[in-house]
């Protein structure tokens, strides 16, 4: 049996058990959660986890080695970039369409009472001033994926102009990840049991009721999220990456149940990678370049729960957001993409920054923080697909200067 097979059987296992025992017997699921369900997910998000700095690091100085020319370095990065910044103002406006359209905040929903503690979110300038490292150690330590990017960079510049002085630096960054990919194989034989962990213990806590009440609010969500994956990223890897987007579906499908049952694109990073390479031949250069990037700053299912999630508070609210809150509000997520890391429920934190700048009351993330664990797992899915169209699509422009070649050589 595949190993994708086994991780969706994991999936609807988990889903059933978790619910099952929500509805039947609330205090054996607590039980079981707490012994067996919630060390299971979390076992297996920490032992992906503990790959996440080194890979990065490794991925993006071989990435920027290989490249060599600082003109290909800059060309891919404009490429990535980019194409981060159209399909993420896509994503929020179709989010923000969606939410006009179907109203989920017109239903009966009182906010009275509704809680949340809003956490500071990073301003925009902020973010950009601090993707320098001022201590490279501090900034792996902490897990600053931004700055971990920026100091591989400098690094794999340095290998790439300093050529052969430094051959054996670039051998060892190279055996580096070598065991990183080695031990992503290894753990992923663990996935089907943390996939089956994680959803049993997302789905019975939540139960049915808890999705009843907002299913609106989900429905367009999901609605968002599906047709920017079909029609924003389809037409992407099929006029620009020209590959079957069915292809690129069935081949990255490993990694998008693993992004579903760890809601963090970081933490699926390794595996994400190993599949594009791997399954959509997509050249480890790029691989290694865009999709670490794309991991920090690529957040389209983020910015599509942000559009709608803010439409929905201020219909709940009975407040009209003028033309210019609507482009404040668009603006405002795709540069908090930018500085959303890539890991569970950061994305409320976001959203906090996206409701201060249209002055909307942050206490209504609490109507949807019931169920936001859910959607994170789909916008995660969403997030890495992203990140892999992205790769396709710079890979197949690159073709043209001999990308392929510096894989081989990479390779060899």
């Amino acid at each position: 049996m595949k190993l994708t097979t086994k991780i969706f059987i994991g999936l609807i296992l988990g889903a059933i058990v978790g619910l099952g025992l929500h509805l039947a017997a609330p205090d054996l699921f607590s039980t079981l959660d707490a012994y067996v369900f919630g060390p299971l997910g979390t076992v297996f998000l920490n032992l992906i986890k503990m790959l996440v700095v080194p890979i990065v690091f490794f991925s993006i100085t071989l990435g920027t080695a290989s490249l060599g020319d600082p003109k290909k370095l800059g060309r891919i990065g404009g490429k990535t970039i980019a194409f981060f910044l159209v399909t993420t103002t896509i994503a929020i406006s179709i989010a923000i369409s969606l939410a006009y359209l179907f109203q989920p905040g017109s239903v009966d929903i009182n906010p009275a009472g509704a809680e949340y503690e809003a956490q500071e979110a990073p301003g925009v300038v902020e973010t950009f001033t601090n993707i320098i490292p001022t201590n490279p150690i501090q900034a792996m330590t902490e897990g600053n994926m931004l700055q971990i990017i920026a100091f591989a960079i400098f690094i794999g510049f340095a290998l790439a102009m300093l050529g052969k002085k430094t051959e054996g630096i670039y051998k060892l960054v190279e055996q580096g990840n070598e065991i990183m990919m080695f031990l992503v194989n290894l753990i992923m034989r663990f996935a089907p049991y943390g996939a089956f962990g994680l959803l049993a213990s997302a789905i019975g806590t939540m139960g049915i009721d808890g999705m009843k009440g907002m299913a609106m609010y989900m429905f367009v969500v999901i609605l968002g999220l599906v047709i920017h994956a079909i029609v924003t990223y389809g037409s992407a890897v099929a006029f620009l990456g020209k590959m079957n987007p069915i292809k690129f579906a069935k081949g990255f499908f490993p990694a998008m149940t693993v992004g579903f049952s760890t809601s963090s694109s970081s933490s699926t990073l390794p595996i994400s990678m190993k599949t594009a390479q791997e399954n959509l031949n997509v050249p480890k250069p790029v691989s290694s370049f865009v999709q670490p990037l794309g991991a920090t700053i690529n957040m389209d299912g983020t910015a599509i729960m942000q559009g709608v999630a803010t439409i929905f508070i201020a219909q709940v609210y009975g407040s009209d957001l003028s033309f210019a809150q609507l482009v404040m509000v668009v603006l405002t997520a795709v540069l908090a993409s930018i500085g959303t890391a890539g890991v569970p429920g950061v994305g409320l934190i976001m959203l906090a920054m996206v409701l201060n700048q249209v002055s909307l009351p942050v206490e209504g993330i609490a109507l949807i923080i019931g169920i936001d664990r859910l959607l994170d797992m789909l916008r995660t899915s969403l997030n890495i697909t992203g990140d892999a169209a992205c790769a396709v699509v710079v890979a197949e422009s690159e073709r043209k200067y001999g990308i392929d070649e510096d894989a081989k050589r990479m390779e060899a």
